[in-house]
């Protein structure tokens, strides 16, 4: 096995979603994943703590993206504005290229439990960094965490609509649509709370 192979992160991460689909996530190990990929276990934990990173490592950069776009976001934009346009920027920079090995992700993910309870907690804290982000551009509470929910809200439904819908739309566009319906769906005028 080559001790510094090119691209062994594509490998191992090719590797294991091939051995995800094949076996499911729970009876393939790092072992089996380091073999397919022509690789050392070694190799495998300089990239990677366990098997269920190779599904989130990349949540990170995603996290950075969306902070990044929200701080730079034009000062007139809204706070769900501004993370709408982080999302979108998101679905661009990360995305594109990506539908199959994220369709093939999301399988994995939503026959483990372990993993969608991951799935969540991932998603929470980019809510928490959108937050963040929000408050230093002097949005407020509530306003910053309902915003920043709002947006992983939108985020998520149209993550499932890019994946499940066939792939002849980019996640950005799903995105985009998502928010627009958002932006339907609560600007009612009728009061919510009951006096």
């Amino acid at each position: 096995m080559a001790r510094w192979a090119p691209d062994a992160r594509g490998r191992l991460e090719l590797a294991a979603m091939e051995l995800f689909g094949e076996h499911g996530y729970e009876s393939t190990t790092v072992a089996a994943i380091a073999e397919r990929a022509g690789l050392t276990e070694r190799t495998f934990f300089r990239y990677y703590a366990d098997k269920r990173e190779v599904l989130f490592w990349g949540a990170r950069a995603l996290q950075d993206v969306l902070v990044d776009r929200v701080d730079h976001a034009p000062a007139d934009l809204s706070a769900i504005e501004a993370v709408t346009a982080a999302l979108a920027a998101a679905g661009d920079e990360i995305f594109v290229g990506r539908h199959g090995y994220a369709g093939r992700r999301q399988a994995v993910i939503d026959a483990n439990p372990e993993l969608q309870e991951r799935e969540l907690i991932k998603l929470a804290r980019l809510a928490a960094a959108l937050a963040d982000a929000l408050r230093r551009r002097g949005v407020g509470d509530p306003a910053a965490d309902l915003a920043a929910e709002a947006g992983i809200a939108v985020f998520r439904v149209a993550f499932g609509s890019w994946i499940y819908g066939g792939g002849d739309r980019t996640l950005s566009d799903c995105i985009l649509e998502s928010a627009d319906v958002l932006r339907d769906v609560t600007g009612g005028r009728g009061r919510l709370r009951p006096d």
